[in-house]
């Protein structure tokens, strides 16, 4: 049984990203969030997103170091994310769509071909319109985070087969330049208008934040998680969320070191967590169709009500997911071998 709390994590980070949404796909006001709220800067659910993108820098690097032979790491994390994806996507499609629309033009606007074309590319559905007068009138906004997610899977791939993960520094400094054009963007100095373009893209962003998850990874010999240490990472994080253009970095640093504290020491209910079926990602890819299917068909009531029966809804569909779909093939993953650590 696995003595870390990673599974715990994603799912209470999946849950997060429900509950930022609940009252701003009621009527498209970000002020209610109560994150944002509180900060006046990142939601929950930019929270969560950032979380699952460290997460995924620390575990991902991992999976290289532990098995650096291309062909094996890329097949386990197709494995692991377009499984889940694909069926999620046509779930959407063909199932959530039309009840969000009038059936018999949905269908018949419906393109098959734009369909698959946008699957291999981890894009959400390309589906005629739907939720007609809702804040946030898609099908699934939730998905546009699968596909950076995983370029950054194919740039750990890049930099492993050039060295960067085994020489630690120049994942490091990878990581500095990308924050560093993630300031730049919102630094409001007047920049040309493609330099504005490329440092505001979500990309550099995440990132940014997913090799700060590999930082954490490739530097564990050095970081060490103490009480007293998580004490001033949440110091430091509360005091840096107030800051716009500061607070995407306290997540990714402070934030990240209180993430790791979190996940590496073992908890009481460690061992009975980990013995759930990991339905984190069901959760997020199936949290907003389901949260837009009951606001198109019980309006005009409590946002937190709403959550409830969303969660309700997704929660078994998710469980399906696991069981259906992601752990059985998952099972096509080829195993590991153990990598040291270098500098």
């Amino acid at each position: 049984m696995k003595q870390n709390n990673f599974n715990g994590l994603r799912l209470l980070l999946a849950l997060l990203v429900m509950l930022s949404h609940a009252p701003e796909l009621q009527d498209g006001d970000r002020h209610r969030e109560l994150l944002t709220g509180l900060f006046h800067t990142l939601s929950f659910g930019e929270l969560a997103v950032d979380g699952f993108f460290l997460l995924s820098g620390y575990l991902i690097v991992q999976s290289w170091q532990n098995a650096p032979l291309a062909g094996v790491f890329l097949r386990k994390r197709v494995l692991r994310i377009f499984p889940g994806f694909v069926v999620a996507s046509l779930v959407c499609v063909y199932l959530v769509g039309p009840l969000g629309a009038d059936s018999g033009r949905y269908f018949h606007e419906l393109s098959t071909a734009n369909v698959l074309l946008a699957l291999p590319v981890l894009h959400a559905p390309v589906i005629p319109p739907v939720f007609d007068g809702l804040p946030y009138a898609r099908v699934n906004g939730s998905m546009w985070t699968i596909a950076l997610e995983f370029l950054c899977y194919l740039a750990v791939l890049a930099m492993g087969l050039a060295g960067a993960i085994r020489h630690r520094r120049v994942w490091l400094a990878a990581t500095l330049a990308g924050f560093s054009l993630y300031l730049l963007g919102r630094s409001g100095l007047p920049l040309r208008w493609t330099a504005q373009m490329v440092a505001t893209h979500p990309l550099v962003r995440l990132g940014s934040v997913f090799g700060a998850g590999g930082c954490f990874y490739l530097y564990r010999d050095v970081c060490r998680y103490t009480p007293r240490g998580a004490v001033i990472a949440a110091a430091g994080l509360l005091a840096l969320m107030f800051s716009k253009p500061l607070a995407e970095v306290a997540l990714a640093s402070c934030g990240g070191y209180l993430m790791f504290y979190l996940a590496l020491r073992p908890l009481p209910f460690t061992g009975a967590v980990n013995r759930l079926p990991d339905i984190s990602y069901g959760i997020y890819l199936y949290g907003w169709p389901a949260q837009m299917l009951v606001l198109w068909y019980l309006p005009g009531h409590s946002p937190w009500l709403l959550l409830g029966l969303a969660l309700a809804i997704v929660l078994p569909i998710a469980l399906l997911s696991c069981w259906l779909v992601e752990q059985p093939m998952l099972r096509y993953k080829p195993g590991r071998r153990a990598a040291p650590l270098r500098t």
